[in-house]
């Protein structure tokens, strides 16, 4: 099914979320302590998002969904909460999104536009993101997310930070699938726009919201990563360091 919001109009921006969350936890009986104590964030942060006063990257987004047992599309749509739908059947299910549409969220690093958001208990989530951040330094603080990701450059050329690996430069066209869980940045190369498609992936219908307390995990500092040179993406350049493979053979060999 197609949602006619996504089809005819441009996108939704996130000012329905902070009531959508507020609604929300206030159905479970939850306080803002509380909320902020399930999804590992400040209650004054719980407070800002519901009062839209900050905007939520996708790792946050994860957490609160974790806090508050719900799924993306649920806290998108602003909708009064329905009985929570089992894992979809084979049945044809689809979701069209017109160029342009979907449910936007804007933080200082990213613009994200959110395609198929009408779809609950999806096994991924698709977000088109527009890449602010210039440098490492500007970016902050890595994050990471459960599940594996998989990303291709449409327009102007990446830098991609890991916690593990040398950073990879992408030029549009290319694609890199990695491991979320490891701490990751998307920076912009040059003053063009920077656009990625990103597809967020899970092995079960909202593991991906059961796994999120696990971002409470510092990421590595940004710094340990700056005086690398980014190199170019190929086979070579994403073998991991020599400690990670002798571990990965002996894994192997049993």
């Amino acid at each position: 099914m197609a949602t006619k919001r996504a089809i005819n109009h441009g996108p939704e921006r996130d000012g329905n979320l902070g009531e959508s969350l507020r609604r929300l936890r206030k159905e479970r009986g939850m306080t803002l302590v509380e909320a902020g104590e399930k999804s590992g964030m400040p209650m004054s942060t719980i407070s800002k998002i519901e009062n839209n006063k900050m905007s939520l990257s996708y790792d946050k987004l994860l957490r609160i969904c974790n806090a508050l047992d719900v799924d993306i599309s649920e806290l998108f749509s602003g909708a009064p909460a329905a009985e929570k739908a089992a894992a979809p059947a084979p049945g044809g299910r689809r979701s069209i999104n017109r160029r342009g549409t979907g449910y936007a969220i804007d933080t200082p690093n990213y613009s994200h536009l959110y395609p198929a958001a009408d779809l609950l208990n999806k096994r991924s989530v698709p977000i088109i993101a527009e890449i602010h951040s210039r440098s490492l330094a500007e970016f902050g603080e890595l994050i990471r997310h459960p599940g594996e990701e998989f990303a291709i450059v449409l327009e102007g050329t990446v830098d991609l930070y890991t916690d593990l690996y040398a950073p990879a430069r992408l030029e549009t066209g290319d694609s890199i699938y990695f491991d979320s869980g490891m701490a990751h940045a998307y920076v912009a190369v040059g003053e063009g726009t920077c656009r990625v498609l990103s597809v967020c992936t899970s092995d079960e219908p909202n593991t991906e919201v059961d796994y999120a307390a696990l971002l409470e995990q510092p990421a590595a500092p940004p710094e340990a990563a700056a005086p690398v040179a980014p190199v170019s993406a190929s086979p070579s350049a994403s073998a991991p360091t020599k400690p990670a493979v002798k571990k990965a053979r002996k894994q192997v060999s049993r």
